[in-house]
């Protein structure tokens, strides 16, 4: 059963541009709902997808993979592309990887932002901990719910414990979108939080060294942290997106 408000949303706006928006990893769409609402506000048509696992329990999540999520994107992407001219993808933190790795395989793509993508991981997450793939079947490691105010209410909704399989997952993500950067060549936005204890600040500079993009842009943000779409003062995050979009 999908948690009430995590479900994927369709805004509509202007058929010449439409915007997908992909969440981060036990998210749900509900994280990109205040981003979205901003882009229809700027007549973008908005589609926010729900990845494959996400937005219902942790079980459902041990049974997806990387290639799950991948799929849920190139889904949404169809979706639009079916009702857009163009099509433009937004994604937040594993979102953001998500947003890589799509563009690496598909070159129909408008243009690109980057919200908090996570290329390298911040040591204070223990992934140096990790048990090996074979020993994290069937485990899970605790996580605790937000506490946001004043965002949507299912944005709090988070699961409250991740599957180590899934991190393992994740991690392979990572990697395989990683090597691939510079077969990139859509323009490209990447947003970063100075203060982002999550995803390190050289994810940035990473990315933006390496795709093949001639149109790129970096931008890293004074006193923010990972959550991007959601943190006090995110009006300046949907603002950078729009413009760059628009252009």
């Amino acid at each position: 059963m999908i948690i009430h408000g995590a479900e994927s949303f369709f805004l509509p706006g202007d058929k010449s541009h439409g915007v997908l928006l992909i969440h981060g990893f036990t998210g749900n769409p509900a994280e990109m709902l205040l981003l979205g609402k901003y882009l229809q506000s700027k007549n973008f048509s908005v589609l926010g997808v729900r990845l494959a696992g996400h937005g219902t329990n942790e079980r459902d999540l041990i049974r997806t993979t990387k290639d799950d999520w991948l799929n849920s994107v190139v889904d949404g992407f169809s979706i639009l592309k079916g009702c857009c001219d163009k099509v433009s993808i937004v994604g937040h933190s594993m979102g953001a990887i998500l947003t890589l790795n799509v563009a690496e395989n598909i070159d129909e793509i408008f243009k690109l932002v980057t919200l908090s993508a996570p290329i390298f991981i911040d040591e204070s997450l223990g992934l140096s901990e990790l048990p090996t793939r074979e020993k994290s079947i069937g485990r899970f490691a605790r996580k605790f719910r937000r506490k946001l105010k004043n965002v949507p209410i299912a944005v709090n909704k988070t699961y409250r414990s991740m599957p180590l399989i899934s991190i393992h997952e994740l991690i392979d993500l990572i990697d395989e979108t990683k090597k691939n950067l510079s077969t990139i060549t859509a323009p490209i936005l990447i947003l970063h939080g100075k203060e982002d204890h999550t995803a390190k600040v050289e994810s940035a500079k990473f990315i933006f060294d390496n795709v093949s993009s001639s149109i790129k842009d970096m931008k890293l943000i004074d006193g923010a942290g990972h959550l991007l779409p959601l943190i006090d003062g995110r009006e300046k995050v949907f603002e950078m997106t729009a413009d760059f979009l628009k252009r």
